[in-house]
């Protein structure tokens, strides 16, 4: 369910950005050959390679950086075109590809009413949303209308993270190979901590609270957060600032996937941390290579036993978007 795609118009639109934001990184990662085409591929040939990697389902979603760098009237413009393409790819592929609604966050309350539109008219599956609007963080107070609409759909959302700060990635990952800074500022280091402090931000600045009953997914074993979680909680209780205590968010509000992560170790901490309940399968489609033997072969090799492996794979999945509210 972190399986990216891309359209023409959006290409299009990230190459007329100005700066600083035409700068990003990430758009320069997009346009590699390797990532490019099976990014502008929604078609038969991407349903031939989830089944050469043993994968069933797709839930695609808009690659970083998405409509969230865009100016707001290109993002509003845009995300109803690229919400119908999705659409149109999932239609034609019935059992096989599922849709995030892609959400123009910079005019928050367009963004509510389009995820509305995915969700009860296109059939989608909630929306994926990037860790920030260029200057504001996902938390901020202009963006909670997209949160209320979410809890009310009762769709989840994934965060995925967004490239980091031009003044974070000089001072933090600049370093003398220009290959090596990119990769540092995005899918090393810097993409993960960004989205890892976005989650705790959403905690913090008390979304969850005001909408108890929203659900967020996290790739990438929760960004970092989720191995310095009992650090991390330990200095939340010095402050009283929360409803509940801070790992209840993380098992009452939380999902987890490791984003074609595919290390015994991360999932084994995941559950010990969270629990079988909260944890689903991604492989960061085209990002990530599958595992040698394939999907399957990954998921009976897990450790985990023949009823979490299940929900892992596809169980808490179902479970979940069985709940929205069409």
């Amino acid at each position: 369910m972190e399986e990216h795609f891309v359209i023409p118009e959006i290409v299009d639109a990230w190459s007329k950005l100005d700066a600083p934001w035409r700068d990003d990184p990430a758009v320069r990662v997009m346009a590699m050959d390797r990532f490019a085409g099976p990014l502008g591929d929604i078609s038969d040939s991407r349903v031939a390679a989830m089944d050469a990697a043993g994968m069933d389902v797709q839930v695609l979603s808009l690659a970083p950086p998405g409509l969230q760098i865009l100016d707001t009237a290109d993002a509003v413009a845009l995300q109803r075109v690229t919400n119908d393409r999705l659409a149109e790819a999932v239609r034609a592929h019935p059992g096989r590809l599922q849709g995030f609604a892609a959400l123009a966050m910079s005019a928050p309350d367009k963004a509510a009413a389009e995820l509305e539109r995915a969700v009860k008219e296109l059939g989608f599956q909630g929306a994926m949303v990037l860790s920030r609007t260029r200057e504001h963080s996902l938390d901020h107070r202009d963006l909670w209308p997209v949160f209320e609409a979410a809890e009310a759909l009762n769709a989840p959302l994934y965060l995925h993270p967004q490239t980091p700060p031009l003044a974070v990635r000089d001072t933090y990952y600049q370093v003398d190979d220009p290959g090596a800074s990119t990769a540092l500022s995005l899918f090393g280091l810097g993409w993960h901590y960004d989205a890892g402090v976005q989650l705790l931000r959403l905690i913090f600045n008390g979304v969850f609270d005001r909408f108890p009953n929203l659900q967020v997914i996290s790739g990438h074993w929760g960004e970092v957060v989720l191995f310095y979680l009992e650090r991390i909680a330990e200095g939340a209780s010095f402050v009283n600032a929360l409803d509940r205590p801070l790992i209840d968010y993380f098992r009452e509000n939380m999902y987890f996937t490791p984003s074609g992560m595919y290390g015994e170790r991360y999932l084994r901490w995941t559950v010990e941390m969270i629990g079988v309940d909260r944890i689903m399968f991604a492989s960061d489609y085209p990002f990530m290579a599958p595992p040698e033997a394939g999907m399957p072969d990954y998921v009976t090799h897990t450790g985990l036993d023949q009823e979490a492996q299940e929900k892992f794979a596809s169980g808490n999945w179902e479970r979940l978007t069985a709940g929205i509210k069409r």
